[in-house]
Order: C-alpha cells, then structure tokens, then sequence
C-alpha cells in the first residue's frame, strides 16, 4: 500500500484516477482515507452482523457499544457489548422490538440504549417487518420515531434492565455525561403530554420528528429539563469531554438541511457551528475539546463524508474522507488516537464498523488550531 500511494504522487491526474479504480476493483479501499491523511490503517471492524452502526466506547477503552441486525427472528438493531482484549461480544438488550442509540457509563459496569420491548405490538411489528422484506418491495430509508421507544439502564450481562424515561413519546439519542451524572436525550414526548397549538399539531401529523427537543435529566431518570425549544428537529446530543456543553444538530423546518450547534448544558448560549446548508448532523467532540468531527452530504445527496469543525465554528469544516456512499456516525476512541465510524464502502454496501489510527496533528495544523 505504501508503494502505491508513494507512486500516486509522480502520475498525472488522469492516471491517478485510473490507478484509484483500478484499487477499488482489487480492494485497495485505504487508499481512500490515506490519500487525505487524517485516517492511517484503516480496517474494517465488524463482519458477521447483516449491518451495524453506532460503536462507542467506555472511558478506559476496554468497551465497545454498537447496535447491530444479527438474528433471523428480528430484523431491527440489538444492542451489543464487546471486550476489546478478548474480542468476546454479548447482547445486552432483551432481543425483542427495536433498539438504538447505546452508550456505556464511563466508569461502571452499565449501559444506556432507547428499546420499544415493552410495546405490546413489539412482536407484531416484528413480523411485519419481516413478511414486508419477504415481499421483496424496498422502502425508501426512513428513520422510525416509535412512540413506545424509552430510555434504559442495564448491567453488563443484560439484567437488572430499568426504564429512566416511562414516558409515550420517542425517547432515544441518550447519553451519560463524563461524571455520569447526567443523560442528555432527544424526545417528541410533549407532542403526547401537552395541549398543541394547531400549528404544532398539523407539524407533529405530518411530520413526528418536527417536535423532538434536547433534553437533560438526571442518571435515574429525574429531574428531566427542556433544552432547545424549536419546531424542527434538534437532536443526537453528546456532552463535551469537560462536561460543561453539549453538541447537537438541528434540521431546518423542511427536514432537509441539519447544521451542528453547541450550548451550555442548561440550554443557554446555542451557537451555531456550521452553515454549509446540507444535511450535517452525527456530531462527536474530539477528547482535546478542540474540535468536532460530523457527518455531511455536502458532496452529494447520497454521498455522505466527514468533517471535522473547531468549537467555535469560526474555521471553514475541513473534509476527512473521500469515498462515493456513506460514511458516517463517527466517535473517537477516549484517548483520541483512533476513529470508529460507519461505512457502507463493503461489497455488499452494508453499513459496517471500520476503525483506523487518528492523526490529531494534522487536524489542529489543517484548522489552525493549537
């Protein structure tokens, strides 16, 4: 690989394309993020799951959270734990209706993740699923705002499961705050709770997403604060490394723009971060708090890549990958030094987990950072 990409540097722009799809044919999909410079020996980190998404890791790095399809008998996400040393994976959700959004307490044994289980049409649903793909007709990709998804705290082994949230209304994007002393999360549950205006009624009809907030409660579930207070969607929240803001993405009205934004964590002071008016959102702060990498259609409607931005959004995004497909949903490992995202750059154009080493000098340098 080395070899190649050092010829890339001696051929003309015309052979360089040539040299890039003849890799593409033969495999050479490094070449890719290499040629860039901000990811090295990247690889591919999940195999056997039909798709996966959304890994993340415990402070001391010795954890992996990730939602994965596996089974047969349920076509939606499960939730799965994995020992770094060992490679062991377990599941940690109780295997039925739909899970997403998983994260692990930085310090003790116990993970959060949003679950329809206790819907009673949980397994109805799930049949439904299973007979619409038998039929062989494809749905256009939408993203299920399930009123009976709450949030839950588990131990290690999947028991003790607890319900934080008990409330109608989708409940999901949850994560602890590095003390753990908080959870940040994403709701429409007041479009169930409160007397709507006609405006908001006809919005949440048309459109479930329209009142989702940014919320914040305490670890067990109390003390539950609104955080933002739009009419479109604002969620995907994550606590800044030192604990004092959170990083979001909200849509615009019509659903088809998202720009990252940041706020104390009591709501004040929301600042806008990007203004590129595309789709960005899946926003993870780098460990140093310098700077924030995210997801964006920027290069095409179904080309999604990654960028990263400084805190303040005062530099222009500066592109991470460059490969046609998505690319998305990236964390960094606790000590920075590694990316984990999810890519759809396999033969069978899945959405897997890769990983490759992070250069965090090349990003400081490329958005003049110190």
């Amino acid at each position: 690989m080395k070899g190649l990409l050092a010829m890339m540097g001696v051929l003309s722009t015309d052979s360089k394309i040539l040299l890039i799809l003849l890799m593409t044919v033969i495999g050479y999909t490094q070449v890719y993020a290499d040629a860039i410079g901000f990811i090295a020996d990247e690889h591919q980190l999940s195999t056997k799951e039909k798709r996966v998404g959304e890994a993340y890791y415990r402070d001391d790095m010795k954890w992996m959270i990730y939602q994965a399809e596996v089974s047969d008998d349920n076509p939606f996400y499960q939730i799965f734990l994995k020992n770094i040393a060992s490679g062991d994976v377990k599941q940690v959700s109780p295997g039925t209706g739909k899970t997403t959004c998983a994260w692990i307490h930085p310090e003790q044994d116990k993970v959060l993740f949003s679950s329809t289980h206790e819907d009673s049409e949980a397994k109805n649903k799930m049949n439904a699923e299973i007979e619409q793909r038998k039929s062989g007709v494809q749905h256009s990709y939408a993203w299920d705002y399930d009123e009976y998804y709450d949030i839950y705290e588990t131990d290690f082994t999947g028991g003790g499961i607890k319900n934080l949230t008990q409330t109608l209304g989708y409940d999901a994007e949850a994560s602890w705050s590095p003390d753990g002393k908080k959870i940040a999360f994403a709701s429409n549950r007041r479009a169930y709770a409160e007397k709507l205006s006609d405006e908001e009624a006809a919005l949440f009809k048309a459109n479930p997403s329209a009142l989702i907030d940014i919320y914040i409660m305490d670890a067990d579930g109390s003390n539950v604060k609104r955080l933002t207070q739009t009419k479109s969607y604002d969620g995907g929240p994550f606590f800044s490394p030192d604990g004092k803001r959170v990083v979001w993405r909200r849509f615009s009205d019509n659903g088809r723009e998202a720009e990252i934004f940041t706020m104390n964590i009591d709501g004040t002071d929301q600042k806008q971060i990007t203004r590129l008016n595309k789709l960005s959102w899946a926003p993870f702060y780098h460990p140093s708090g310098k700077y924030i990498i995210f997801t964006t259609n920027l290069h095409g409607h179904r080309n999604f890549e990654l960028y990263i931005v400084d805190t303040d959004g005062k530099k222009d995004p500066v592109r991470v990958t460059d490969l046609e497909g998505f690319d998305g949903l990236p964390v960094f490992t606790p000590d920075g030094n590694y990316l984990t995202w999810t890519s759809d750059r396999t033969p069978e154009k899945k959405g897997h987990l890769f990983h490759g080493k992070w250069n965090h000098p090349k990003a400081l340098e490329s958005l003049s950072l110190k």
